[in-house]
């Protein structure tokens, strides 16, 4: 099953940002269960699209005003939830900030 994990923290967690992932990557893909992920720039950088009416909107900078902030995201397919809170469980970003874990919606063939 494939799950996102959406890695979050405040303003703090930016002072992790060089750090890297201290081997977990390397663990994760020599698991087989890394399918993609990166890190991402700043909120301040981030532009929000919404189209209202037919209106297209832009928003400078995040479009909700939270005190966390996405800072990166793994796509990953592992046997069950279970083993993605394991996986997640060992991400150093889970020692100071947070993730989520989502399921991926797979429609039906």
């Amino acid at each position: 099953m494939k799950y996102l994990l959406m890695i979050a923290g405040d303003e703090s967690a930016a002072a992790h940002a060089l750090d890297g992932c201290d081997g977990w990557t390397e663990e994760m893909e020599g698991r087989g269960v890394v399918a993609g992920g990166a890190g991402l720039r700043p909120p301040d950088e981030a532009t929000t699209v919404r189209v209202r009416d037919g209106d297209l909107l832009l928003t400078d900078g995040p479009f909700a005003e939270t005190k966390e902030q996405i800072g990166g995201f793994v796509l990953i397919d592992c046997a069950d939830l279970d083993e993605a809170i394991e996986i997640a469980s060992k991400h150093p970003a889970a020692g100071y900030g947070t993730i989520e874990i989502r399921p991926v919606f797979e429609p039906p063939v």
